[in-house]
């Protein structure tokens, strides 16, 4: 297929139907920004493919495509998560053998910690990294996981205090 459309036509093909498209992605993603992502993808495949700009249907097929590209990559990404966070809750959770009062208390407490100071919280604590390490294990910074541990602390000290 001969496709003789300039980058100019490609620009104003684009800038007509773009809403129609993003609207039209809308049905498979969860955002607006997605749908966006969507078809911006698969209006560039479309045209690396150096496809007609007059078939229109067939550009909607790009897109349909791209949107379900998007979900079964979402897909596959969230379920890895989860193996890997359900995995590491049962090997994060300190494990008392016999529970006193004061350590069911603290259990207690670290469970209403945010998931965030908890995690550094552990990883300091029971597995005894530096900031460093922790921050490269969860992709942030040395002062954010230093933050979060100060944070636990300082919520662990505030439940344990004498009223």
């Amino acid at each position: 297929m001969e496709n003789v459309a300039t980058h100019e036509d490609w620009k104003v093909c684009f800038s007509e139907l773009a809403p129609g498209l993003v609207l039209f992605a809308r049905q498979w993603v969860g955002s607006a920004a997605d749908a966006e992502d969507v078809v911006q993808d698969a209006f560039v495949r479309f045209w690396r493919r150096n496809l007609s700009i007059k078939n229109r249907a067939l550009l909607y097929a790009a897109v349909r495509s791209a949107a379900l590209d998007l979900i079964r990559r979402d897909t596959r990404r969230a379920r890895r998560e989860a193996e890997v966070f359900g995995r590491a809750e049962r090997s994060v959770q300190p494990q008392f053998e016999q529970l006193d009062d004061s350590q069911r208390e603290l259990v207690a407490a670290l469970d209403r910690l945010s998931r965030d100071q908890r995690e550094v919280l552990v990883m300091k604590i029971w597995i005894e990294l530096t900031f460093a390490e922790i921050a490269e294990a969860l992709g942030i910074s040395q002062n954010t996981a230093a933050s979060r541990y100060r944070y636990a602390l300082a919520a662990l000290k505030k439940t344990f205090q004498p009223q």
